[in-house]
């Protein structure tokens, strides 16, 4: 995952493309150009006899410029960054900022694919790919863009979610005070929540929901444990992002809610009392109390004795 902050200042979390599918999507993008320019070149050799050498080369060598260069520069403007190899892999070319591919940028990305891929054989692209934390080959660092998967995994999808209890309350949520500091150790504490004792789930989950719960209004239900408050209001926190990206990408009915699930493997908890106002400061649960430890088994006497329990 990589962090992308937005034209409005919002941090956006993205997954940012592995160079393995990246490398796959490219292998398609090229076959296909290939096939055309075989494809091209058989064609016009038929008329080679009735025409001049000058001729000949000259429609190839404009054959080759609208391939290498205006494929992909074709498809990544009109497609808002998305090649067929790309979209066979579920792969998308946006600014650094988020924002959609402009002509601009596909067009440096288009030239310098023709240095990167036909003439040095993808060396350079790799070798940047590699270097770069988010995977960007030249192109990318001239056009100021990075690709993206829209394919996230099913375990980091699943790490945050929406507890159905917390549903209607969510939506009134007033987010944009939320530091994203608070934030980010809000996830990291969800993402690390199976891995942690009981103890210090508690505690930790009460110390960030303190927190959150200074710049989140209006404060959450009672007898909502800490997990479940952090979990619904990053789900919120996160539908709204993903929803305001999804208008910069240009996708229609966007303003559908996100069905809701309970927390993953987290315990369950009831459902808040309806007589208890909803704007009462945020409560944690009570204290964490260690189980007692259990008894320990009767020892026999030495005439064979157990003393009665």
């Amino acid at each position: 995952m990589s962090e992308v902050v937005t034209g409005d200042a919002v941090v956006l979390d993205v997954r940012v493309a592995q160079v393995p599918t990246r490398a796959l999507a490219t292998v398609i993008d090229l076959a296909v150009q290939f096939t055309v320019l075989v494809g091209a070149y058989l064609l016009l050799g038929a008329f080679a006899p009735v025409t001049d050498f000058a001729m000949f080369a000259t429609v190839m060598l404009v054959l080759m410029v609208l391939v290498m260069v205006g494929y992909p520069v074709m498809f990544e403007t009109f497609s808002r960054g998305r090649s067929l190899g790309k979209l066979a892999l579920g792969l998308r070319v946006v600014g650094d900022d988020g924002s959609p591919e402009r002509f601009r940028q596909a067009l440096f990305r288009g030239l310098a694919g023709v240095l990167e891929f036909w003439l040095l054989s993808g060396a350079p692209a790799l070798i940047s790919s590699l270097v770069s934390q988010r995977g960007k080959r030249l192109g990318d660092v001239f056009a100021g863009t990075i690709v993206i998967s829209e394919r996230a995994p099913r375990d980091r999808a699943n790490a945050i979610m929406m507890p159905p209890q917390l549903v209607g309350w969510a939506a009134t949520l007033e987010l944009s005070q939320l530091p994203d500091e608070v934030a980010q150790a809000a996830r990291q504490y969800l993402s690390r929540w199976h891995d942690l004792s009981p103890q210090v789930q508690y505690e930790m989950g009460v110390r960030i929901a303190t927190q959150m719960a200074a710049y989140v209004s209006p404060a959450a239900p009672a007898g909502v444990p800490a997990h479940a408050y952090l979990s619904a209001v990053l789900a919120e926190r996160r539908r709204r992002e993903q929803a305001r990206f999804a208008q910069r990408m240009g996708k229609a009915d966007v303003r559908q809610p996100v069905q809701s699930v309970p927390p993953p493997r987290g315990p369950a908890y009831p459902l808040p009392p309806p007589n208890v106002p909803q704007g009462a400061p945020y409560a944690p649960p009570p204290p964490y109390v260690p189980p007692a430890p259990a008894p320990e088994p009767p020892r026999a006497t030495p005439g064979g004795f157990a003393p009665p329990q």
